[in-house]
């Protein structure tokens, strides 16, 4: 699966499910992914201001937030396995 579908999977869970608040083992669960691909994600959409990190490092859609394309300028865009 490449990075750009996963991208689009999590924002579409976190639009679809408004205050989901996920711990970033919760997201490895949830969504399938080792810790490096997973955090690498996760910080793509927090620099495109989609997440923010709680205090307690959880991850919630920052408000207003919209899904995008392209979601980070230095994102990764290689298959995930």
């Amino acid at each position: 699966m490449r990075m750009d579908d996963v991208l689009q999977r999590i924002q579409g869970e976190f639009v679809e499910m408004p205050g989901l608040c996920l711990t970033p083992a919760q997201d490895r669960r949830l969504w399938g992914l080792d810790r490096d691909v997973c955090d690498a994600l996760l910080a793509a959409l927090v620099e495109a201001n989609f997440l923010s990190k709680t205090r307690e490092g959880a991850y919630v859609r920052t408000e207003g937030a919209r899904p995008s394309h392209g979601t980070s300028r230095r994102g990764p865009t290689s298959a995930v396995a």
